[in-house]
């Protein structure tokens, strides 16, 4: 159901009552939909902003088995990690693909060749593969061009798992849907409805409206991730989640043109840095900071990360220096990681996801990426006994497979036909179909096409143009100047699939140029 239509009908005093509220829109949010419609729940979804606006738009877009949890002896959370990225390889090839991982390794510290290949040996048998070997600076050389390899002994390579997160979310939303469920953007939970000293609801503020729209449940899922305290000191006044900021910097692939991934030790305090591909851009990250502005703001990046990360790039590349000219973008997200009082370096947390339960508000936060679907199936144990009996299901998949192959969608190109049947499922066919040939050309350097923007203006809940450039597809982060060059394209379209006219147009420019500038740039000076 459309979103105007499903508000309209709880205007109305129609589908007000759920088996399950699930808040929050990201992919922990997600993945309870998904597993809760396969149940055969009446479940809704409720995101406060878009889908996908905090965290899970934000990470550094690795599904991984986690290789410093395992060094750590954290061996439950690195083989649900490796099992579930094999299952996502499997499942979603052309979203979730396999990329080699070089982690360098540095002479006089920890680990060493013997202590990496052992990591890896266990990694890999975990993971059922075997493609962990050791490389010579020489061959290290050939991967990155122009490397400092001076202080290095050459490198540990495995394979690892890159993933647009953003699409991930949406794929699993599209997914939920298809299976019966309901799901709303920019619905902020104002309140959670308490009878008898047990949540039974939650308030939505309609603020179209100018009202509230009160939902009933036998059981509320808070999947707010960072925000999870938040909602939950509704009931209980515990605080768990420490919000953790990972910023990263863009650049143009032709300064630094990798196809694989490469982590390096920071030459001051020798915590992992990677510089890896992304949609036609280079990547550098990530720090690990503890957050402390306000969570309702969107994270950016600070002047110190910025001069971090162009530190490490630098001494790792020396011949390639680059500036805060050579930044395209920049993202910064907040990892919602359940603190301990053990640990006060932000990087020594572990990744561990929590379930609490108070009076029939289920709360899970903290988790991995790559985990979300383990994470989904514990929120919901912890709410079975709320719950009516399950239907019965023989399939566990979290996406249907393709009705067509790549060659069939796209005989000249099946890597990107492939790219499109990851990103779009069945889909894909339908988004080429009702898109002119001109609107199927990649743009610039990128694998993005008009026809995607067009897709989601016409089927995925775009309600802003920062929707469109920042989440359903990320043109306006390795496009320069924020993607200006499909202005008058995209003008266009959201006139012809939105019904905006020049004004509308010209105050969702103006807002998105207003977001990307203090969120997705660089910091003023």
């Amino acid at each position: 159901m459309e979103r105007s239509n499903l508000l309209a009908q709880m205007r109305k005093g129609e589908q007000l009552d759920w088996d399950i509220i699930v808040v929050g829109g990201g992919i922990t949010g997600a993945g309870v939909l998904r597993e809760a419609a396969r149940r055969g729940y009446r479940t809704l979804l409720l995101e406060q902003q878009d889908y996908s606006w905090g965290t899970s738009s934000r990470s550094s877009k690795m599904v991984h088995g986690g290789l410093r949890y395992l060094a750590a002896g954290d061996l439950k959370l690195t083989k649900h990690s490796l099992l579930e990225r094999e299952r996502l390889l499997t499942e979603a090839p052309g979203l979730v693909d396999r990329i080699t991982f070089y982690f360098s390794l540095t002479k006089g510290l920890f680990p060493g060749r013997l202590a990496m290949s052992v990591i890896l040996l266990i990694y890999d048998f975990i993971a059922g593969i075997r493609d962990h070997r050791y490389c010579s600076n020489k061959v290290l050389q050939e991967r990155f061009v122009g490397l400092n390899d001076k202080h290095l002994k050459g490198a540990s390579a495995y394979t690892d798992a890159m993933v647009d997160d953003s699409r991930l979310v949406l794929r699993v939303l599209q997914e939920s849907v298809a299976a019966g469920a309901s799901a709303l953007n920019y619905a902020k939970v104002k309140n959670l409805i308490i009878e008898q000293d047990q949540v039974v609801g939650a308030v939505l503020d309609d603020a179209e409206n100018g009202g509230t729209i009160e939902l009933r449940a036998p059981v509320v899922i808070n999947a707010t991730g960072a925000w999870a305290d938040r909602l939950r000191n509704k009931l209980n006044p515990e605080k768990r989640v420490r919000p953790l900021r990972g910023s990263h910097l863009i650049i143009a692939k032709k300064l630094m043109p990798v196809t694989d991934v490469l982590t390096s030790l920071h030459p001051v305090d020798h915590r992992g840095v990677y510089v890896y591909p992304w949609e036609g851009a280079t990547v550098i990250g990530t720090t690990d900071l503890d957050h402390q502005e306000d969570l309702d703001i969107e994270a950016s990046i600070a002047q110190s990360e910025v001069d971090y990360l162009i530190e490490s790039f630098n001494f790792q590349f020396p011949n390639a220096q680059i500036s805060e000219s050579d930044i395209i973008s920049s993202w910064a997200g907040v990892r919602p990681v359940i603190g301990s009082e053990k640990s006060k370096d932000p990087s020594k947390e572990r990744r561990d996801h929590a379930v609490w339960s108070d009076q029939g508000l289920i709360t899970v936060s903290g988790g991995k990426l790559t985990t979300f679907r383990l994470i989904a199936l514990d929120a919901l144990i912890a709410a079975q006994e709320r719950l009516p009996e399950p239907q019965p299901f023989t399939d566990d998949r979290v996406f249907s497979p393709p009705t067509m192959t790549a060659e069939a969608l796209v005989p000249s190109n099946p890597v990107w036909g492939q790219r499109l049947l990851g990103r779009y499922g069945s889909s894909a066919k339908t988004l080429l179909d009702e898109a002119s040939p001109a609107e199927h050309q990649r743009i610039g350097v990128t694998d993005f096409c008009l026809a995607e923007c067009r897709w989601a203006l016409r089927h995925e809940s775009v309600e802003h143009l920062d929707d469109l450039l920042l989440r359903r597809t990320r043109l306006g982060m390795v496009l320069v100047n924020a993607g200006e060059e499909l202005f008058t394209d995209l003008e266009k379209m959201c006139m012809a699939e939105l019904g905006w006219n020049k004004q509308q147009w010209q105050d969702e420019l103006a807002r998105y140029q207003d977001i990307w500038q203090r969120f997705y740039s660089l910091p003023k000076k």
